[in-house]
């Protein structure tokens, strides 16, 4: 059996470059009684850029339990976590954007790996050409600019040249009239790195408050961290035909250290589905 107290007092490293650990580090500290730190001399942006200049070529979970490897490794410590966020359409909702975020814990010595997806509409992600300086201030207000930074480059799919970080009026002038003179062309899109974004940063402080508390939530039976949902069962009744629908009927929690599951049914309070997703009443 681990014992309940098992991160109270360790260092906890930060897989971070863009300064995410204003948002993880006092939530951490505050629900594990860790001492977080950030990672030095590791250049997160060797896995992969939002701009797509450094493609990023493994998944957003892999990416993230290297970064936490490689920080452990370079700051000669056996507690870290990373963030991995990727942004485009949401997955069911249509022409919305998304932020995807996954936090990934790493315990090294006592063999733990525990992982949190925040799937989020808040974001201010986009992006266009633009040939005039109405067109900029047009899209400059619509995605928060001051208060979020923006980059400028020659076209979408062009990484010979960036500029991130755009954070003042003139300087983002002065950037878009530098690229329309020596190129005739200028795309704009939102800086969507922590330290630029203040809107992916609330959703990382949201995934990681989630992650601490599947951190808290120990075993049944052997008191392991973690104890979390790894799956899904459909069949919520139809109010109407009572018949099964494709809706969650409840969530299953299992233990990565042994074999204890749990079936939690009604996950969301409804024990009756609405007829309008129902494949018999609705088809």
């Amino acid at each position: 059996m681990i014992n309940t107290n098992i991160f109270k007092g360790r260092d906890l490293v930060i897989a971070t470059k863009h300064e995410k650990e204003k948002v993880i580090a006092p939530i951490l500290e505050r629900e594990l009684g860790v001492n977080c730190f950030v990672a030095l001399n590791f250049d997160t942006d060797e896995l992969g850029t939002f701009t797509g200049e450094i493609e990023r070529y493994h998944d957003p979970i892999t990416t993230a339990r290297k970064k936490c490897l490689l920080a452990m490794e370079l700051n000669n410590c056996d507690l870290a976590i990373a963030s991995e966020g990727s942004f485009g359409p949401h997955p069911s909702i249509c022409f919305v954007p998304a932020d995807d975020e996954f936090l990934l814990f790493f315990d090294k010595k006592n063999d733990l790996e525990i992982v949190i997806r925040e799937l989020s509409t808040e974001t201010n992600f986009n992006g266009t050409g633009i040939k005039s300086e109405n067109e900029l201030q047009a899209f400059a207000t619509k995605v928060n600019f001051p208060s979020h930074g923006l980059i400028l480059k020659k076209a979408n799919d062009d990484f010979s040249e960036i500029v991130k970080g755009v954070t003042k009026p003139d300087q983002l002038n002065d950037t878009f009239n530098y690229f329309i003179s020596n190129y005739g062309t200028a795309f704009v899109e939102t800086d969507m790195r922590a330290m630029y974004n203040p809107t992916r940063m609330q959703v990382i402080a949201k995934a990681t408050q989630k992650l601490a508390e599947k951190i808290n939530t120990l075993c049944p039976d052997c008191k392991t961290p973690g104890f979390g949902i790894t799956g899904i069962k459909q069949g919520l009744l139809c109010e109407l035909c009572n018949f099964p629908t494709k809706s969650i009927l409840s969530h299953i929690y299992s233990c990565q250290k042994c074999a204890c599951t749990k079936e939690e049914n009604y996950p969301h309070g409804k024990l009756k589905e609405d007829p309008m997703y129902c494949d018999f009443c609705n088809p």
